[in-house]
């Protein structure tokens, strides 16, 4: 999960976490533990993102499979 591109494209439509939490019927904590890679989004909440901010199949995978940097 690349958590800087991921609140760049957040910001880019103008959401905030609590917006983005609602859509995606989670809780604000929830949401933000799942930015920062604590828990994982599930498959129906990773397609609900890719419709909301139209991401292409490179920004999809650069935002939620981008590899672990140690």
């Amino acid at each position: 999960m690349n958590e800087t591109e991921f609140k760049v494209i957040m910001l880019r439509h103008g959401d905030t976490n609590a917006t983005l939490a609602e859509y995606l019927g989670l809780s604000t904590k929830t949401l933000v533990l799942k930015i920062r890679g604590t828990l994982c989004f599930k498959q129906n909440e990773i397609r609900m993102i890719k419709e909301r901010y139209n991401l292409s199949p490179e920004e999809l995978d650069m935002v939620f499979f981008a590899p672990l940097v140690s």
